[in-house]
């Protein structure tokens, strides 16, 4: 696990390029923290590290989004969401594949997340408010390691 710090949007996109440096396709990416903590941010830096060049923003309302990069870019915001037991089986099937990397904005929303083969949780992220623009960003492996 590492944990870096944050002076602002910048600094927190360009550890979200540092994070994209680490995945491979099939990677997945669960980004939590509370409202306007940065996890769009994050994802924005590691979207542009992957090669996307149109507007990263977040999918609250669209629940996700598929970029082009170097590799498929995929960004889902489960905030509105109550849990997945309710919701379409498949919902996020066409964003969670092994060509793609994923990041997962609100994951404990998919507690059990049922993955298919060649698509694995990768890391996981925790962005917490540490005083104005500020922020500890937490990263660890698949297992919390």
């Amino acid at each position: 696990m590492t944990v870096e710090l944050s002076d602002g949007p910048a600094a927190t996109e360009a550890i979200g390029a540092r994070l994209a440096g680490e995945l491979a396709r099939g990677a997945v990416v669960l980004v939590s923290g509370e409202l306007g903590s940065g996890k769009t941010t994050l994802v924005r830096g590691a979207c542009r590290a992957l090669g996307v060049r149109e507007p990263v923003v977040s999918p609250t309302f669209t629940i996700g989004r598929r970029y082009v990069g170097d590799v498929p870019v995929s960004h889902l915001d489960l905030y509105r969401l109550e849990g997945l037991e309710d919701e379409e089986p498949g919902l996020l099937d066409d964003y969670l594949t092994p060509d793609a990397i994923a990041f997962v904005e609100w994951p404990e929303v998919a507690r059990g997340l049922d993955l298919r083969d060649g698509v694995t949780i990768a890391r996981r992220v925790v962005i917490r408010h540490a005083g104005g623009d500020r922020r500890e960003i937490e990263v660890s492996g698949p297992a919390g390691s």
